[in-house]
């Protein structure tokens, strides 16, 4: 890791051992071959955060079917993240969740990877997200602030974009999705440069949604 007091882009995931609602961890380890969605909440029956683990629940099939694990944090005991998840459930419109959600009554997870902002809050979580390859490297960062809820389907398809990235070679554009155009890499050449068209430095090619997912897929499929 880098000499900040939280991980960045390119690092290797921090390690720790928590406690969670489904039982101790020792993270990254017990999730190695997987990729992984680390998200952190302010603190537990809070109204943003409930939408958010509601809208995680919903889209965790999706995240399964291309390898990923969810992972969330909440500066809170165990006991009331299990209260909490009760309530949930008996929500009108709840859900049964049953991703872990991670003990830090300490703060000390969440100071390890700079969840704790000062200039937010001293004791609640801003709303990060870490995406982290199946090797643990943190591919990718986001910070919310506690008024405003995560987009969960754009944390997935920042997942599917990385995850198409390492396997096909390529990289994805502005507001890409699977199915659209992806960029190709610039040529590293002069005689390469001069192959191209005069827009050399931007060059697309086709990639079939279906391919994507069917690639996706039976590499998820190899992990179980």
């Amino acid at each position: 890791m880098t000499e900040n007091t939280f991980p960045l882009i390119g690092d290797k995931a921090p390690e720790f051992i928590a406690s969670t609602t489904n039982g101790q961890i020792n993270f990254p380890n017990d999730f190695k071959g997987k990729w992984v969605v680390f998200f952190s909440h302010p603190s537990d029956f809070t109204p943003v955060c409930t939408t958010e683990f509601i809208e995680f629940q919903r889209n965790i099939a999706d995240f399964e079917r291309i390898n990923t694990q969810l992972l969330g944090l909440s500066v809170g005991a165990l006991s009331s993240h299990l209260a909490w998840f009760d309530a949930i459930e008996h929500l009108e419109n709840g859900e049964k969740i049953t991703f872990p959600l991670i003990d830090d009554l300490n703060m000390k997870i969440a100071k390890k990877y700079g969840m704790i902002q000062p200039s937010a809050s001293d004791t609640h979580a801003v709303r990060a997200v870490f995406i982290i390859d199946p090797n643990s490297i943190v591919r990718a960062i986001l910070y919310y602030p506690t008024s405003l809820g995560r987009n969960i389907n754009e944390i997935k398809r920042m997942v599917i974009a990385l995850q198409t990235a390492d396997k096909f070679k390529v990289a994805t554009g502005a507001n890409w999705t699977p199915g659209e155009d992806v960029v190709v890499p610039a040529p590293a050449t002069a005689t390469q440069m001069r192959k191209l068209k005069k827009d050399w430095f931007l060059q697309y090619k086709k990639l079939p949604k279906a391919k994507i997912y069917e690639t996706l897929h039976k590499k998820s499929d190899r992990k179980k």
